[in-house]
């Protein structure tokens, strides 16, 4: 039967009829107005200082916030405080940023964030007062705790939990680890979850962890956590390495379009919902019109992907090309080959505009599967949303000459690779810096691509393999792999980031401070006068 000829649709499964009541019952707080207010043009200029320090720092917008707190955090802290001292500037730091609504940050809430503040400072003191006998960056694990906890605090939406839940529950049992048990698989797939939808980063996904090892800390629990740190630590770590971890969110990953959609509904009718897909009519328009609004939205996070990328690789490019080909050049050569140098700063981000120009986005055969893939999720309690993904920890036994070949061709793509990329550099006279560099770079410029890529594709659900997809796995996936490992190497060490960080962003965010206070000033002289 036709489900979309119906005027009424059938019952909804048991977990689809508990997600709806839960967003039923969840009512977003509505943002108080007597919290702090601050100037709007220190604001503006806070938010365009924001947007540039971010482009520095390629995350995903939703740690974006995240990211702040841990930053502000870390530099107020270098300085000595406690959680009363630091509270404030910290929100209203934030406030500036636009992180948060104006006036939505309560007094109650700005203490309570310096209660939380002090709490993860003593942990910090007691982990510092006991040995431990695995390896803990304890500054560095503290501030990833403590930013997420303020984090999923002040954030007064549910929503991202309930729907994270809701399919964690439905693609749980459809995983399989065949050498490993029930437990670990149902983390796995909790992390997997967390990861791809919800897009957390490394800090929210330990905190969650911590969380589900030793619950909410508390005042009470402080030194009893502490205490027992060092054994939850490590299977924390062990679940974070989990050997094939990758390949369960890329698992999950392709579950998610007709999940994306459906949230959204979510949240555009809330405790209409249920009204909603009780008409198949109305429901399956809503559905269409849901996909058709967010395909538009994904040409502007493609832009915004792009600047954002183009701005990480030349600030990077930059250091690396005055840093190690300008000094080899002058070292070795005794002059600088400003041809190479050019190439090298503008080819890499070219050649990533070039490559978005390809990107397409999903059309409505798309939005149909998404459709129908829906309604059995919501109405099925079992429902068949791909072939089940069974995997080992153990990789299987191969043929060892079946091993060898593979082996041999996948090394053998990447000496293709990378040695014809060395060879037309060489024909163009670039030195070995320079070549180093370019290489470098494009094994970065790849990678990125392949993530707004990915991006794009976030609600596409294929209707079948592209032909060219073994073509494209032989040649671009060893480039892609070196560009991760380059990216996230590069993250870490980037200069600017820590230039801007201790040198650049404490003047500023001084003189945002004394900017707020004299445009107070002048106001009150004003209201003065009548």
């Amino acid at each position: 039967m036709d489900q979309t000829n119906l005027s009424s649709s059938p019952a909804l499964s048991r977990l689809s009829n508990l997600l709806i009541t839960s967003f039923e019952r969840e009512e977003i707080k509505n943002q108080t107005k007597t919290g702090i207010n601050v100037n709007r043009f220190v604001s503006e200029l806070a938010t365009w200082y924001e947007k540039f320090r971010n482009a520095m720092d390629y995350r995903d917008e939703e740690v974006v916030r995240r990211a702040a707190i841990e930053r502000i955090l870390k530099r107020r802290l270098f300085f000595g405080g406690d959680g009363e001292k630091i509270a404030t500037p910290l929100m209203r730091e934030l406030l500036w940023a636009r992180y948060f609504p104006e006036a939505s940050i309560s007094d109650e809430e700005i203490k309570k964030v310096g209660r939380v503040i002090d709490l993860y400072l003593e942990f910090r003191e007691q982990l510092l007062a006991r040995p431990h006998d695995v390896k803990i960056k304890i500054d560095k694990l503290i501030y990833q705790l403590l930013s997420s906890h303020l984090e999923i605090m002040l954030n007064k939406s549910k929503d991202i939990e309930l729907i994270s839940n809701f399919i964690f529950h439905l693609l749980r049992e459809r995983i399989v680890i065949k050498d490993d048990s029930a437990e670990n698989r149902d983390i796995q797939v909790f992390i997997a979850v967390r990861r791809a939808f919800a897009k957390d980063d490394i800090a929210f996904l330990k905190f969650h962890l911590f969380e589900q090892y030793f619950g909410r800390i508390t005042e009470e629990n402080v030194h009893t956590v502490a205490g027992n740190f060092a054994k939850g630590y490590k299977e924390l770590e062990g679940q974070m390495h989990y050997p094939i971890k990758e390949r369960i969110i890329s698992y999950v990953k392709k579950q998610l379009p007709p999940f994306l959609i459906f949230a959204e509904v979510l949240r555009k009718e809330r405790g209409g919902v249920r009204a909603l897909i009780g008409n198949i009519t109305e429901f399956r328009n809503s559905i269409f019109a849901t996909a058709d609004a967010r395909y538009k939205t994904i040409s502007k996070k493609v832009r915004t992907a792009i600047v954002r990328s183009v701005i990480f690789i030349l600030l990077s490019k930059f250091v690396f090309a005055f840093s190690v080909e300008a000094a080899y050049d002058n070292i070795v050569l005794g002059y600088i080959a400003w041809n190479s140098l050019i190439i090298n700063i503008v080819a890499p981000p070219l050649l990533m505009v070039i490559s978005s120009l390809f990107i397409r986005t999903p059309d409505n055969n798309n939005t149909k599967r998404i459709y129908d893939k829906l309604m059995s999720i919501l109405f099925v309690d079992k429902p068949e949303l791909d072939r089940p993904l069974v995997i080992s920890l153990k990789p299987e036994r191969r043929n060892p000459v079946l091993n060898f070949i593979f082996t041999f061709l996948w090394w053998g793509a990447f000496i293709l690779i990378f040695g014809y990329m060395a060879y037309i550099l060489n024909r163009l006279k670039f030195s070995p810096a320079s070549q180093g560099v370019f290489i470098f770079f494009v094994a970065i410029i790849s990678f990125l691509t392949y993530r707004i890529t990915q991006t794009a594709s976030s609600y596409t659900i294929p209707a079948r393999q592209n032909f060219l997809a073994p073509v494209w796995d032989f040649f671009f996936t060893p480039v892609i792999r070196v560009g991760r490992r380059f990216t996230e190497g590069l993250s870490q060490i980037n200069i600017f980031i820590y230039i801007f960080d201790y040198l650049i962003e404490t003047p500023f965010k001084e003189i945002f401070g004394f900017l707020e206070k004299w445009f107070y000033f002048l106001q009150t002289k004003r209201e003065e006068m009548g």
